[in-house]
């Protein structure tokens, strides 16, 4: 196996599967299995496609379709020829996708949605754009096709992934090849994935917690996939079953939906749980536990970084931490904030096109996360909350993230969100909104046992739905 971060990503796949095309590689249900040699055609064929419309190793290929093998071999295809894939949220709307692609000026997109197609046309004004289908490896003669493929070096760009746009417009971070690689490697050598293992997918693949870790980690492992449109409990009990799967990774309300569902027990054959992209509580973390006898790995990672840190395979998964550094991957604490320091070959290296940005972003070469965090004695880390969320209440700093975990253990919360609201006496008071059926009351005693003064909510509000981006 390559060093971390030294190769290219296609260049891992092209030689698993001449090392033995006969293996299953993706699954969907419209295709079936599709197998390394399958998969090492369709997608030279797809970069033939592409080829052939005038793209080079370089362009910008916008991607917007829900998973599929066909995207899988699509996705494929670009990389292999060396377009840079950007890829976009199905959920985004026109105002969104407008922004991505007058940010990035791709050279052609591909779009499951005639719909979509119409507005990237629009955005790009007069700038020359194709617009591609997911028939992309079933178009073409092999004359079209292309030799020469998988020619990019570790340093050579392969996603432009935006950021959620929580606070201002979306960034693009440019990952390379090898950062992607490197994080690949990194989680297949914490979590001891190898081919024999199967991954039960219904993650979406514009993220990168699907794309970055679920499929190009698949694709590294020389693993198989099986994938779901969308995230259904009984459908993904029902695939981890008839595929004999050993593999699921979720967000935290994944499993919140298999547990109300009565689905948690389908989760008990497989070797490894993975949770991440939000906080995974404890009480979910021990409910897990005692019903499918999994105690689910939580990790921490971002777009810019792909994979940070982990709970440890063998050892402790503790519990509210997000665990210890992958192999190669460096971790410190900002002395006066706390923040969350990165370095290591899976950091990006920089915002497309944001040289103030990335003059922000980066220190001596540690890339400042923007993530508050401590660690314990074991060297586990907690993330405690955003840098730019912390309320002074008092002359005290108060982290929103540890008074929305406590707030959250309380009966009848489904979410609450906690934030600093101006204040004459206390500067900023701590007021939480929260989503569910609760007793206000109730819920401030609840937060009274278990916070200092200075942190407990002076207000609660409750809302029918806290708002949330398309992320």
């Amino acid at each position: 196996m390559e060093g971390l971060g030294t190769g290219s990503l296609t260049r891992r796949w092209s030689s698993l599967w001449a090392a033995d095309g006969t293996r299953p590689v993706v699954f969907d249900d419209e295709g079936g299995w599709l197998s390394a040699a399958e998969l090492e055609d369709r997608s030279r064929r797809a970069a033939g496609r592409l080829a052939a419309a005038g793209l080079t190793a370089g362009d910008r290929f916008l991607v917007s379709c829900e998973p599929s093998a066909d995207l899988v071999v699509a996705y494929v295809g670009a990389l292999r020829l060396g377009l840079v894939v950007v890829p976009v949220n199905t959920a985004y709307r026109e105002r969104e996708v407008a922004h991505v692609v007058g940010d990035a000026r791709p050279a052609a997109a591909l779009v499951d949605l005639g719909g979509r197609g119409t507005w990237i046309r629009t955005a790009s004004g007069e700038r020359p754009i194709s617009i591609f289908g997911l028939d992309l490896a079933g178009a073409g003669d092999r004359g079209s096709v292309p030799t020469e493929l998988d020619a990019s070096a570790a340093t050579d760009p392969a996603l432009l992934l935006y950021t959620s746009g929580t606070t201002g417009a979306p960034k693009g971070a440019l990952l390379s090849h090898g950062n992607l690689l490197a994080s690949a490697d990194a989680v297949a050598m914490a979590w001891r994935w190898t081919a024999e293992d199967r991954l039960v997918c219904a993650l979406p693949l514009f993220h990168l917690h699907g794309l970055g870790v679920g499929l190009h980690g698949t694709l590294s492992a020389g693993a198989p996939v099986v994938l779901r449109r969308s995230f259904d409990a009984a459908d993904v009990a029902r695939s981890i079953r008839d595929h004999r799967a050993s593999l699921f990774f979720g967000v935290p309300t994944m499993y919140v939906r298999l547990a109300d569902a009565r689905q948690l027990d389908a989760l008990r054959p497989l070797r490894l749980c993975v949770s991440g992209s939000a906080p995974l509580s404890v009480d979910l973390h021990h409910e897990v536990a005692d019903a499918a006898g999994q105690r689910i790995i939580e990790r921490y990672g971002m777009t810019e970084t792909v994979m940070n840190v982990s709970n440890p395979y063998d050892g402790e998964r503790r519990a509210g931490t997000v665990g210890l550094p992958l192999p190669g991957v460096h971790v410190r604490l900002d002395e006066g904030t706390d923040e969350i320091l990165l370095r290591g070959p899976n950091v990006f290296g920089g915002y497309w096109e944001r040289p103030e940005a990335n003059a922000e972003a980066f220190t001596d070469g540690w890339f400042a996360s923007g993530d508050v965090g401590a660690f314990d004695d074991d060297g586990y880390l907690t993330i405690v909350g955003r840098r730019k969320d912390l309320i002074i209440s008092g002359g005290y700093n108060v982290y929103p993230r540890e008074v929305e975990d406590v707030l959250r253990g309380a009966h009848g919360v489904i979410d609450v969100a906690v934030i600093g609201v101006a204040d004459p006496h206390w500067g900023e008071a701590v007021v939480a909104f929260v989503e569910g059926d609760v007793d206000s009351t109730a819920l401030l005693a609840h937060g009274a046992e278990r916070l200092a003064p200075y942190k407990r909510p002076k207000r609660v509000h409750q809302v029918e739905a806290l708002p949330r981006n398309a992320l």
